[in-house]
């Protein structure tokens, strides 16, 4: 299978197959730098045109923020400077939340990736007033991340295309569920959209969509993005058969009870998670690796992405 190149363009700014990349930490839980670099040199050698570092996936609650520092220093060393890192430095705390933005500015990172504050549940002024604040404390671009299931706060709507004046915030990262509110905020094309939800990638991507940010992106970074190549390539149907074959993977590993950072670490072997999490078991373990294998079989015609 030919795929056709996918350089940034101003509508996807970080490029469109983006990983939401895990942490790997040692067998006695410390941050492994070594392996953090070869995953995501791998990652982008199969395809990932970005990595995102310290999301939810990255186990960012539980990671600190001199580690945050290393694990973006260690993969930027590992794949160069063209290949765009998004940083997630969202917390509760907009103070806190300025500060890892500006770590990681002088860390060399392209891209931020902010979170609604979460648990306090600010109403839409306050978290648009937070986002501008972040965006205000750097010269980085900011990519806003809606998921209320997580942080018990949407980012509605009309504050989004508020949001769009701002120079710095660019693009959204979207696990709202709410494909008529996403499509409005589309079709004014002021911020470019990334799915944070595998299963609404191609969805997304076909009302206009930037692409993806992936967990499964982990596992299966070819898969993933020959979904988009195929529909870029004008070949929907294939689009669509591609995009099936991903389906049973992605359930469970981001729909089964258990976390996507827990899942995708029992596939890649990448080290323990940290409590409170907890590894995944046999039984499950067994399951992925299962649909796995099935879907490395069923797509083992795809090339190696250049």
């Amino acid at each position: 299978m030919t795929v056709p190149e996918a350089p940034a363009t101003p509508a996807a700014p970080f490029g469109r197959a983006l990983c939401a990349m895990i942490t790997p930490f040692t067998s006695d839980g410390e941050l492994d730098l070594d392996a953090a670099g070869t995953h995501a040199a791998g990652l982008v050698a199969d395809g990932c045109d970005g990595l995102v570092l310290s999301g939810t996936t990255g186990e960012s609650p539980t990671t600190t923020d001199a580690e945050k520092t290393a694990l973006l220093r260690a993969v930027r060393a590992a794949v160069g400077d063209g290949v765009p890192l998004v940083a997630g430095v969202g917390s509760a705390d907009t103070r806190h939340t300025v500060e890892l933005a500006r770590q990681a500015e002088r860390a060399g990172a392209d891209g931020l990736l902010v979170v609604t504050p979460y648990y306090s549940r600010p109403p839409q002024p306050a978290v648009e007033a937070h986002f501008r604040r972040v965006a205000d404390a750097t010269g980085v671009p900011l990519m806003l991340y809606d998921i209320p299931g997580r942080t018990g706060t949407r980012i509605e709507p009309e504050t989004l295309l508020r949001l769009a004046d701002h120079p710095r915030i660019v693009a959204v990262k979207d696990c709202a569920y709410d494909l008529l509110g996403s499509t409005k905020v589309i079709g004014a094309g002021s911020l470019s959209y990334y799915s944070g939800c595998e299963e609404l990638n191609l969805p997304l991507y076909a009302v206009g969509a930037a692409g993806y940010v992936s967990t499964v992106a982990n596992v299966a970074p070819r898969q993933l993005r020959a979904v988009l190549d195929a529909f870029d390539a004008g070949d929907t149907a294939e689009a669509a058969r591609l995009n099936r074959l991903t389906i049973p993977l992605a359930e469970l590993m981001m729909s089964s009870g258990l976390p996507g950072t827990v899942t995708a670490k029992a596939l890649l072997g990448a080290g323990p998670v940290r409590e409170p999490l907890q590894p995944a078991g046999r039984e499950a373990a067994d399951g992925l690796r299962k649909a796995y294998e099935e879907l490395l079989a069923a797509t083992s015609q795809l090339l190696l992405v250049p």
